[in-house]
């Protein structure tokens, strides 16, 4: 059991998994080792692959519904992050005490390692990544869980990881009460999920600001105070935990910042302890500075040496479908950012590209604001590509900002037109601004399918 914190759940019983995914499959495996009851339920049909696990671990399971006699009788849930409190089967296990919490607050229990907790509406799988390839690379011993990699509760189950990087999204936040994040980073917040927030980026906001709940004293908060919605709420979220800035906006006293050299600067305890020219970065562009700081400071704060971070951060690599370099062809370059899902996350791309750009972008629209967008479309977009079935919110917003608009329901079609828009030194760049769901699984399909049409030209 974490020794620093302390967790009121049933340790022993009937425990009921909602949802059979990584997550669930995992937080499953781990249940059964703590000596739980444990049953598995979906409501859609399980993959091949998570069947086996169960079977293979001899636990119990349905799917293609939820059935109430299986999970009513529960002392605690585990529910996907892709549920939302409001479905009334988790209205309903509340209302008759059934504590229902995440896969993170339930594995979290049953580690000593030190978590690093990284959310944000944007970059933070970046973020996430880069840090875990620093501290791997520095030789500590540390898991990569959360919204990305393998399950944290496999993991704690079958590993013994003295440090984890956890990249943490929102709906998880809501699940998790009693967890503790000895290092936590909030890199920014805008609108993203609104739908399960009641339309209220204040909703949002607070979700995000969970990060910091229960931190002690020795305990670290590292966050971007250039970033609006984050600044003028930090009042609202104190935290006992030391708070290290990172900032392109001036100068800190302990944190991080952009100096008058172009050089990353990390100071702890009134003294400058890493530099960095960020022109020596793998990842380019200002929003990958930000990313580079915050990973910069946690390496800082858990002692790693200059050295090993400088090459660490020289030679990274970006996660597929995040600014992903697909292909050069005849002068033209493919950029596949299909995990761009969100109207900042495509600003960020765009002020990243170097030259003209012609955007494929579209898909199940979100309750997107385009006006951010409005000025890099103007300078910097040659033609947009929209790749979904309803585009009109997308034409609305940038019909009169650039001399192309293409409908397309194929990625094929869409990397094809795109093509043929494109002049030399030009890029195409896959960034939807929106989810996938409407002609692909999921984002990594969407992405996946833009490579292979890039090749096929």
């Amino acid at each position: 059991m974490n020794k620093t914190t302390t967790y009121i759940y049933p340790q022993q019983g009937r425990l009921v998994v909602l949802g059979a995914g990584e997550s669930g499959v995992g937080a499953a495996v781990l249940a059964l080792q703590k000596g739980f009851e444990v049953f598995v339920s979906d409501n859609g049909p399980i993959a091949a692959t998570y069947k086996e696990q169960l079977t293979e671990a001899g636990v119990p399971f349905e799917e293609n519904g939820h059935h109430e006699n299986h999970i009513l009788n529960a002392s605690l849930v585990i529910k996907s992050p892709g549920i939302p409190a409001y479905a009334p089967l988790v209205i309903k296990l509340k209302t008759q005490g059934i504590p229902v919490i995440g896969e993170i607050e339930f594995a979290a229990q049953y580690t000593n390692a030190k978590l690093i907790c990284i959310t944000g509406s944007n970059g933070k799988s970046t973020t996430t990544m880069l840090t875990w390839y620093i501290l791997n690379r520095a030789g500590l011993n540390v898991g990569l869980a959360g919204n990305i990699g393998k399950s944290f509760a496999l993991q704690v189950a079958n590993n013994d990881y003295k440090y984890y990087v956890l990249e943490i999204s929102s709906f998880m936040l809501d699940d998790m009460y009693h967890f503790r994040a000895n290092i936590a980073v909030l890199l920014n917040i805008t609108p993203d999920h609104l739908d399960r927030y009641d339309h209220k980026l204040d909703n949002y906001a607070a979700s995000k600001f969970r990060i910091i709940r229960n931190q002690l004293e020795e305990d670290i908060f590292i966050y971007c105070p250039d970033d609006e919605e984050t600044r003028k709420r930090l009042e609202g979220h104190p935290t006992p935990a030391k708070k290290l800035p990172f900032t392109q906006q001036g100068n800190v006293s302990e944190g991080a910042f952009l100096n008058e050299q172009k050089e990353i600067e990390i100071i702890l305890s009134q003294k400058t302890t890493f530099k960095m020219s960020i022109y020596d970065l793998a990842l380019q562009g200002k929003h990958n500075v930000y990313n580079s700081m915050a990973s910069g400071l946690v390496a800082k704060v858990l002692e790693l040496r200059n050295e090993s971070i400088r090459e660490s951060m020289g030679q990274y690599k970006n996660i597929p479908h995040r600014l992903e370099h697909v292909a050069r062809i005849a002068g033209i370059d493919y950029i596949n950012d299909s995990k761009a899902t969100n109207v900042n996350s495509v600003w960020y791309a765009l002020e990243s590209m170097p030259g003209q750009v012609v955007l494929i972008m579209g898909g199940v629209d979100k309750g997107n604001d385009y006006n951010m967008l409005t000025d890099l479309v103007r300078s910097k977009v040659r033609g947009i590509v929209c790749l979904g079935k309803d585009n009109s919110r997308i034409h609305a917003a940038f019909e009169n900002e650039t001399s192309v608009m293409i409908n397309t329901l194929s990625m094929e079609e869409a990397v094809q037109i795109a093509s043929n828009i494109a002049q030399k030194d030009d890029t195409v760049l896959l960034s939807p601004a929106c989810a996938s769901f409407d002609l692909f699984k999921n984002y990594e399909d969407r992405g996946d399918q833009f490579k292979a049409a890039v090749r096929e030209l």
